[in-house]
């Protein structure tokens, strides 16, 4: 009863993205003051109410171990965790696909309950463009990926989740990365409306920029939290493997971020205008490209929900209608924008288009290195671009960047007539020098990017806390507060991501139990290895005595599984954490000796990674906060001020 009750949700949802559409198409060619702009906004709100309560269904199926749902039987088990259970729900593609069309809608709800600065026929016109987005992803549900397709007869169990998405780190992950793909297409909408109805300007980017942010904020903790579980999941000793489904990831990551800045100008200078909207577009292509590439079966990984081509051929299609409707309107609308304000290249705005000029590049350089290789595969052609063609580029464009990043917000709007923005970053580009120099000299062998890598992170580090320097804290907007945390996360990040590249130590060795090897400044004896049984699995594990120089030994236990429901083989690393970075071994196969392989890693500063990323979406958090509390302090002051100049008239009109 469950399922049917979530289908019918569903159908209903769709039923009112259809209405939302019609009505935002009939309001556009209406007067303002015209009901139809009033009826669009709850018709959005249902729509996102009955979206929300469809997923709360096939929730409860998979809490419930309903093994008459299809879905159920293929991505559960009843002797499941509830957490793996409830990660179940969007861990395949039709229940992943659920989450998006939910969040989707719901997003299109929040725009109708709380925006209230646009006129009405823009914001008729972008819940309009939100419900026709919402309209391909219900179909594409409905008549391909029906979530709540029963079985017949009911099998006594289901088959489970893929063991390696058995970790509590999968129930964070995806919800956290859809809240920013689908954040995106509000972006996207309010993009299209501002195109329809003509009105590109500082109230169309300051009702975006919030949305904006909060998605930018969701990637960055799905980025960070989805980089970490496959770093201590997968046992392949790394960060980030430029595997093509997480490349699908950093693409809208990288465009939110160019368009988070660009709005920003627009909002504050009102320039950038038709360069704004392009991005609002290029960032959800962006995100409509990664959702192609995981669910079209033309790739194979561990992300990949979905082997199906013609799922991918419908998502194809929408992504054609979608984008090429929207860049077709874009060439049809672009020349009535207005240019906006002038300003020099010698300014802040400059140094933000130089910003979004290097973004661009980096998004281009991963793209190309992505999409290549399939279109060549399409040709019978076997073409690998793996991590030292990523690395070497982007790391160089990233570095230039972050000089980029140093003085932008130094410098003044509109012209900066001198150099006195050099001034504050002075002590800055001393240190990060000096940095450079003594890592050049401390390690000759270590790779040119690394060492200009550490010595720009710490420049960068300095430079970001240069624009709260000799000013009151207590009077600094919290969203300057923001734009500190997150250039000062960058930071962070590019020390750790440079400092295991320049100081990594790796060792691959067989050892018999009783066995000891060094590694970094480690000592390392492999004491035993004996079985051990989990709820659904079985292991060996190897127990590890490590020593740093003459400190206290310690305890590390690395496992290799079999996963009973699926049987699964997996390698669980065993992690220490120590103040300068961790200690990573994982156990492999015995020898016809009797001896064990082993890989192991000492990785300094990699922790400042996922820290730098932490830290990155506070600063975020923090210029979301602000923002929406000077925003609607505005709103609030001019309705304020309307009021009272309504009742000043009436009084007046009173006396006469």
């Amino acid at each position: 009863m469950i399922a049917e009750l979530g289908l019918a949700f569903l159908w209903l949802a769709f039923a009112m993205a259809l209405a939302q559409t019609a009505i935002g198409v009939f309001a556009l060619f209406q007067p303002v003051d015209v009901e139809t702009h009033r009826a669009i906004k709850p018709v959005a709100v249902a729509q996102g109410l009955l979206a929300t309560l469809s997923f709360a269904c096939l929730i409860a199926v998979f809490l419930l171990s309903d093994m008459s749902v299809k879905l159920v039987v293929a991505n559960s088990h009843s002797a499941k965790p509830w957490l793996f259970k409830l990660a179940g729900s969007w861990g395949n593609h039709e229940g992943s696909m659920l989450l998006w069309v939910m969040v989707l809608a719901v997003g299109g709800a929040g725009v109708a309950l709380f925006e209230k600065r646009l006129r009405a026929k823009m914001l008729s016109a972008t819940l309009m463009a939100q419900a026709v987005i919402g309209l391909g992803f219900y179909a594409f549900i409905l008549f391909a990926s029906n979530p709540f397709t029963r079985v017949n007869p009911a099998p006594a169990e289901g088959a489970g989740l893929n063991p390696l998405l058995q970790d509590p780190g999968l129930a964070f992950h995806p919800p956290t990365l859809y809240l920013g793909y689908v954040g995106l297409s509000i972006a996207f909408s309010f993009a299209v409306g501002a195109l329809l109805t003509n009105d590109v300007g500082p109230a169309f980017a300051r009702a975006m920029r919030p949305w904006v942010l909060g998605a930018w904020v969701f990637l960055t903790l799905g980025i960070t939290a989805g980089s970490y579980w496959a770093y201590y999941e997968l046992g392949w000793g790394g960060w980030w493997f430029w595997d093509p489904v997480e490349n699908a990831s950093l693409m809208p990551w990288i465009a939110a971020t160019a368009l988070l800045h660009s709005v920003s100008v627009l909002a504050t200078r009102g320039a950038l205008r038709a360069w704004t909207v392009m991005l609002a577009v290029v960032a959800f292509s962006m995100s409509m490209l990664g959702t192609f590439l995981v669910r079209s079966g033309i790739l194979t990984s561990v992300h990949a929900f979905a082997v199906d081509p013609t799922r991918g051929s419908f998502i194809l299609i929408l992504l054609g209608l979608y984008i090429g409707g929207a860049l077709t309107l874009y060439a049809l609308r672009v020349s009535a924008v207005k240019e906006g304000t002038q300003f020099d290249l010698f300014s802040r705005e400059g140094a933000l288009v130089l910003n979004n000029l290097l973004l661009s590049m980096i998004l281009g350089v991963v793209l190309i290195g992505t999409l290549y290789p399939i279109f060549a595969q399409s040709f019978g052609q076997q073409v690998s671009i793996g991590a030292p063609y990523f690395n070497l580029v982007t790391g160089s464009i990233t570095l230039l960047l972050c000089l980029a990043l140093m003085f932008g917000p130094l410098m003044r709007w509109r012209r900066q007539a001198d150099f006195s923005a050099l001034k504050p970053a002075s002590p800055a580009l001393i240190i990060g020098l000096g940095v450079t120099m003594w890592v050049s000299f401390a390690s000759p062998k270590t790779g040119w990017l690394p060492v200009l890598g550490l010595g720009v992170a710490a420049a960068t580090a300095v430079a970001s806390l240069a624009p709260i320097m000799d000013r009151k804290w207590r009077r600094v907007p919290l969203f300057t507060w923001g734009m500190v945390f997150a250039h000062l996360g960058v930071a962070v990040a590019l020390a750790g991501m440079a400092g295991d590249s320049a100081c990594m130590k790796e060792r691959l060795i067989a050892l018999p139990a009783g066995g000891s090897t060094t590694v970094g400044p480690f000592s390392i004896r492999l004491r035993t290895v004996e079985p051990v049984l989990g709820p659904n699995w079985s292991a060996l594990e190897g127990v590890l005595e490590a020593r740093r120089g003459d400190g206290a030994p310690f305890t590390l236990r690395s496992q290799q599984r079999a996963y009973t429901d699926p049987y699964t083989e997996t390698s669980e690393a065993a992690i220490s954490t120590r103040t300068d970075g961790q200690l990573y071994a994982v156990l492999g196969k015995s020898d016809a000796q009797g001896r064990w392989q082993l890989r192991l890693w000492w990785k300094p500063m990699v922790t400042l990674i996922w820290l730098g990323g932490i830290i990155i979406a506070f600063g975020g958090l923090l210029a979301l906060i602000g923002r929406i509390a000077r925003d609607w302090g505005r709103y609030a002051g001019q309705r304020l001020a309307g009021e009272r100049h309504a009742g000043g008239r009436h009084a007046e009109g009173g006396v006469s």
